[in-house]
Parts: C-alpha cells; structure tokens; sequence
C-alpha cells in the first residue's frame, strides 16, 4: 500500500476525518493493567509493594499529537510524503501523569481543554488509562492544545509544532473548593511549567500545605522562577541548567541550583543517550566533610562508569562530601551518574516523550521512597522503554513490564 501524502493546515478542523483518540488509543500496541491485574502484580514477590499514598497532582499541558514519520525531514520548499500517521494524547503533564499511572499511582491533572473532538477524545484516553481529569477546565468555545510532530525515521529524532489551547486558562477558572479537593491526600505535586499563572497558584497552596513540588524545567518560561521558589525537586532538560544559571558546565550549574534554590533537595539533569545526573543535598555538617570540585567529582565518576551497556546502571559518591562550584559556591551533598540504555537502531523508534517517560518514573520514584541509585536506573529503562514506540504514551510501560522486573529486587 503506497504511503499517502500528509499535509499540515494551520486548524485542526481542516484536517481529514480520523478515528477518536480512545478509538485509536485501543488499537496501541501498549500494555494496559485492570486494577485486578494491578492488585495481582502488586502483590508478586517480584514486585514490591505499591507506596503507600499513590495520589499525585499535576499542573500543565494536555495536548492532541499528530505524529507523521517522514523517512527523513524535508528542506524548506519541499514536499514529500508521509511514511505513517499516529494520532494520540500528548502533553508533559499528560504524558508523565499517564507514565505514573502505568506504574501504579493515582494522579489527578489540571489542565484545559475545549468542548471539540479533540479535547473530547482528549479526556477520554487520559481517563482510560486512569488519569483522574475531574479538575480539567471544559471550554465551549475555542480549540484544544494540538501538535504537529515530524519523526525523522533516519536519526529518529523529532520536530515539534505546538499551537496552544485557546483560551488560555486563567486562575480565576479553577474553584477555590476544587483547588482544595485536588490536592486533599496529594504525596506530591509536579508542574511542567505550563499555565504558569494557575500552576503558581496551585503551588502556592502545596507549599502551604507542605506537600512537596517537583518541577519540570523544560526550558526557560514565564513565570518559571516563581515556580522553582517553591520547588522540593527539580528535572532539568540538558541545556537548562547551564541557560538559567550561566554556569561554565553543566555539574557547576546543579551547583549554582541548588545554592540558589535552598529548599530544592535535589536537582537532575537528563543528557538522552548520555545518561542523567543528580545532585543531592545532604543535612550532615560542613565540618564533617571532605571537600571536593564538582567538574573533577564528575569526570571520576564517569571514568567508573567506564563503556558500560546494557540496562541502565548509576555510580555515586561518597556519601559526606562538601561539593564546589569555582565561582558559585557549594554546598553539602552527593553526585550520582545514570547511565541511559543503549538501544539498537533497529529498535529505536521515536524519541518523543521520553523525558516525560523519565518524569513519570521519578513520581513514582519518590512516592515509593527510592534512593538515587535506584532511581536514576528505574526511571531511565521507562524512558528507554518508551522511545520503542512511536508516540509519547504507546510505549510507557505497566507496573508488571518484564524490563522493569531488575529495578524492583
């Protein structure tokens, strides 16, 4: 069957008739747990037991995905033609939230969409893999958030064309009752950055309810700072942390963090195929510690990890070190290297998602009380388990995965 061209208007409502969201999303090749099954995994003696709260509340963005794989991605001016088109639920907040729930927390998520077919199906895939979106705000007119993603089927890499929702949501549409009701129970809260004005109301109120806040600082935004004021946890995109603190590397930039951002416990850095790194504060004394400069601490570690593969591994440090940054200060702490998994080309597939893959572990993660060494190894294999399927949602993997099955021993 020959390929059929694929064209981008500037609306949704000009595209093509496709199947809904929940229609398409059952016919994912993804694996999806009944509480039942949930329950049965649960109790393996594989599979530790699930934490204890599994509420988590997320603030951002909920999206429609339009994913056409392109054998490889066009020059201005040209036309070529689609090898596949894929169309599911995106968004950070979305994307992470349902990763989480896969692996057994209950989230809650505020957002906005429209009353279209695209918010519609929207909701209904997010509620199907059990995302509770009672406190998404429903617009009747307007258009939900949408993006166009090109997948480059030779680097499998992506590019990204978002067109936000419209209107855009203000605080004065989230009740002051269902602000409360949403975060009754909550273990944590985690905000992508997105609907900066409503998140940095909600967060205001965790922090007043001392629920700790993870912070997903994708890029610079407005409002960003404000957020990251009251965060307890940070995950950093690559290039963040180096743009936001003008530091000369990236491991003396997690420094200048967290000495700028004392109530922060720890901050990572996702680097893709090279891996991750997190730098946690510790509450020993000064005194107590040898100290040491970050750049060095990070190449030692790194020569530890040495050409390692396979699934993904993390090297720490010594656990009392006072850690500097020339410049910027320290601070007392411990520095942690994840390794990534090493996929095949052949089974490589779409890189889209795969931080937010990582995120939903790290949820996860810290309502289950793991260690940074144990971390940093579980949430990488999600993401690598993620970026085997075309999409940011169809490869995030169950409690009960088979790869997952190393990092619950």
């Amino acid at each position: 069957m020959k390929p059929s061209p694929i064209h981008f208007p500037n609306y949704p409502h000009s595209l093509p008739p496709i199947p809904s969201l929940l229609t398409a999303a059952r016919l994912l090749p993804r694996v999806q747990m009944s509480s039942s099954a949930l329950q049965r995994a649960a109790a393996s003696p594989t599979i530790p037991p699930l934490p204890e709260n599994l509420i988590v509340l997320g603030c951002g963005a909920v999206s429609v995905d339009y994913l056409a794989t392109v054998a490889a991605f066009p020059n201005p001016d040209d036309k070529i033609r689609s090898i596949s088109l894929k169309v599911e639920g995106g968004g950070n907040a979305g994307n992470a939230l349902t990763g989480a729930c896969r692996l057994g927390l209950k989230p809650r998520v505020i957002s906005k969409v429209a009353n279209d077919a695209q918010g519609r199906s929207l909701l209904a895939e997010l509620e199907g893999d059990g995302v509770d979106t009672s406190y998404i705000v429903v617009a009747e007119e307007g258009n939900s958030p949408f993006t166009y993603i090109i997948v480059d089927n030779q680097t499998k890499t992506r590019t990204c064309i978002h067109t936000p929702g419209n209107p855009a949501m203000v605080p004065e549409e989230l009740a002051q009752s269902k602000l409360s009701s949403a975060l009754d129970g909550a273990s944590l809260a985690y905000f992508d950055g997105r609907l900066w004005e409503t998140a940095l109301v909600v967060a205001q109120e965790a922090s007043r309810r001392r629920i700790p806040i993870l912070i997903d600082a994708e890029r610079p935004r407005e409002g960003l700072d404000d957020l990251l004021n009251l965060a307890t946890y940070v995950v950093c995109s690559e290039k963040f942390p180096q743009v936001w603190t003008n530091a000369p590397s990236v491991s003396s930039a997690l420094v200048s963090i967290l000495v700028r951002l004392p109530n922060v416990k720890f901050v990572i850095v996702t680097l893709g195929e090279k891996g991750c790194i997190l730098l946690e504060k510790s509450t020993t004394e000064a005194s107590e510690m040898e100290e040491t400069e970050v750049d060095s601490l990070l190449e030692s570690l790194r020569t530890k990890v040495g050409g390692s593969s396979g699934i993904p591994t993390c090297i720490s440090s010594e656990a009392s070190l006072r850690i500097s940054a020339d410049g910027i200060g320290a601070i007392n702490g411990r520095l942690h290297v994840g390794t990534a998994e090493i996929i095949s080309p052949t089974e490589l597939i779409d890189t889209t998602g795969a931080g937010d893959a990582f995120i939903g572990a790290v949820l996860y993660a810290i309502c289950a009380g793991m260690p940074p060494e144990k971390m940093l190894p579980f949430a990488s294999q999600v993401a690598a388990a993620n970026c085997r399927a075309l999409g940011a949602r169809s490869g995030l993997p169950s409690r009960a995965d088979p790869r997952l099955a190393p990092f619950w021993l």
